[in-house]
Parts: C-alpha cells; structure tokens; sequence
C-alpha cells in the first residue's frame, strides 16, 4: 500500500504542473531579471548596440526613444540614430506565454555629420544644368516685383568661385528690370540635415534676395501647404537686418513664422547662412547666430523632401520702393552644402 500511496502523488504532481491534455503548465513563465545594455559606438555614427537578456523570455522588443520601434529581437540588436540627443529607451522581455516585463534605460548619442552634397559653384559659365532650372517671368508669383526673370547669362552666370545673380534696370518685355530665380526643382532635394552656404547680399533700396526651400510636393498641394523655408532673406530698405522664416498653414504671409538679426556688412562681405532640420526642430543662423527656432512636429509640413531656391527680387510686397537710382545689382553665394 505505501508503494501505491507514492505512486498516486507523484501522478498527482504530474498533473499539477500540466494543462489541459497533458500539456504543460506555463501560466508561471513571466519574465524576470530583466537587463538591457547600450553600447554607443564612438565614432559618432549614431550606431548603438543594445543586448537584453532575460530569465524566461524568448523575444524582445524595443523603443528606441524616438518614436522608432523594434519588434520579435532574439538577439543583440543595432539601431542608428539620425540626431544627437539623450533616448529614453524601453527593452520589453517576452515569453512563450505572451506574459511580458518592460525596464528603461537612458543613451546619449552624439552624431557627427558628413557632406552629401555641394554645389562649390567652381566652374565657369552657366550654373550647373543638372542641378539648376529656372523660374522665367514677371510678377513675382502674387508679391507684386518689378523684375522680369530670365535664364540669361547676364543675370545669371558662374564666375570667379561663385555663383552671381545679377538684378539689372532694363526695360525687358514690359518689365523695368530683370533677373534671374534659380532653383533645383525635380534635380535635387533633401529631407533633414544641415545647409549651409556663404553669400554677399545685393545692395540697393528695393532690393530683395533670398535663399529659401519649398516642398517638393508643391505642384499637388500648392503653397503654404507644402511649407516654405526661408534660410535668408534680405531687403534694401534695412540695410544689414537678415530674416529667417517659415510659411505654412496657419502661418505664412504677413503672419508667417520667423525672426531677424542685424548684423555688419552684409553687402560688402560674406556671411554663412545655415539651416538645422530635423524631425524635432528647425532652427536658422546667420555666423552660426540664432535667428530663429521652431519646433518641428508631424502636424507641420516639414517632413518630406524640400528644393532649393535662389533668387534675387526687386520691390514688391516685401522689397517695397524702388530707388530709381539702382541700375544694378548683385547677389555672390560662394557655396551650397548639405551635411546629414
């Protein structure tokens, strides 16, 4: 009978620890001692290694702090980070049940950026065709300019290490001046990252230059929905006041989103004008000075692929009135660089 007696508990514990059917019991497999590692590459790719490990789990899964995610990891895993920052980064454990534990770690990434893209403006002649096209005509698109804008080499033409865009007072096809709008509409566009560039700015009262981007979607949209950004612009009438502006929904025109800074010589010298984007914000620098910051969100048109323009304007809605003594003038951009 005691031989009996054993036999019936050990069946008893054995059904215990089964399901129905005789499948086993797993309803106590939560996860446990759940530990998750960063390892941030230094050479400031952005590269991070992340490992978790787990009593019990059999898949991982991660939120990499920036709205990313990563589902059914198994393994160690390595995520890029497009921007400098510090991440809040949450490792769930998983295990064949489903049951799940979730622990957050911290990772500050510092990425560097490389150069992409240029245009030096090096080669004599006209601007390079595979990058530039032309805005021809007169009006200003709706801002009332004087000029007429033609793709002639008198107004505008590569010469001596930069690109001039020449703003002369001739009577062209019922227009007082002329000048030239380039831009790199279906040639180039970048999504993101830093332009900079390096010009000398015309002088004149009138005069309204500008280095900008628009949305590439701007044909199916139209503007503002597409946003516009203004890296630099610059009138006559104040002399050495740089602005920088964002056009969108809610905010473009006269109650557009921007910010100035007035500094020295801006038509007798070179200045650096640049552009920060990213997918959190949009910030813009005259010598690497603040002018403005605005946070980007996915509610604002500024995350999608944006064109270059560059013009130089005279009058208008902006440039105002014309000083009839300005028979010409011009603005000098030394480059254009995109690092992401």
């Amino acid at each position: 009978m005691k031989n009996v007696a054993v036999l019936f508990f050990v069946f008893t514990l054995m059904l215990s620890s089964c399901g129905k059917d005789g499948v086993p019991d797993n309803t106590n497999d939560a996860p446990t001692n759940l530990v998750v590692t960063a390892v941030v590459n230094p050479d400031n790719s952005g590269n991070v290694t992340f490992t978790s490990t787990a009593t019990n789990a059999v898949t991982y899964a991660y939120n990499f702090g920036n709205g990313i995610f990563q589902t059914n990891v198994t393994g160690p895993i390595i995520y890029k980070y497009p921007a400098s920052g510090t991440y809040t980064v949450n490792s769930t454990a998983k295990s064949s049940s489903g049951k799940t534990l979730t622990t957050s770690i911290q990772v500050t990434v510092t990425v560097g950026l490389a150069l992409v893209w240029s245009d030096e403006f090096n080669i004599d002649g006209a601007p390079n065709p595979a990058v530039w096209g032309y805005d021809l005509g007169a009006g200003g698109w709706g801002n009332n300019e004087s000029q007429n804008y033609t793709d002639r080499r008198e107004n505008s033409i590569v010469q001596g290490g930069a690109l001039k865009i020449n703003l002369i007072k001739e009577n062209y096809s019922g227009s007082p001046y002329t000048s030239a709008r380039l831009l790199s509409k279906d040639r180039y566009a970048l999504k993101y990252g830093r332009v900079e560039t390096r010009a000398k700015l015309p002088a004149g009262v009138g005069t309204w230059p500008a280095i900008w981007m628009l949305g590439s979607n701007i044909s199916s949209v139209s503007w503002p929905a597409c946003g516009e950004i203004d890296i630099m612009e610059h009138v006559g009438k104040e002399l050495n006041k740089i602005h920088a502006t964002l056009h969108y929904p809610g905010r473009f025109g006269g109650n557009a989103d921007g910010g100035s800074r007035v500094i020295s010589n801006a038509t007798t010298e070179f200045h650096k004008y640049s552009l920060e984007w990213s997918a959190t914000s949009i910030k813009m620098f005259v010598d690497d000075l603040l002018i403005h910051s605005v946070t980007n969100t996915s509610s604002l048109p500024f995350n999608q692929n944006f064109f270059f323009i560059l013009n130089v304007a005279m009058g208008g809605n902006f440039g105002g009135t014309i000083d009839p003594a300005v028979t010409a003038s011009t603005m000098e951009i030394d480059y254009i660089r995109v690092y992401q």
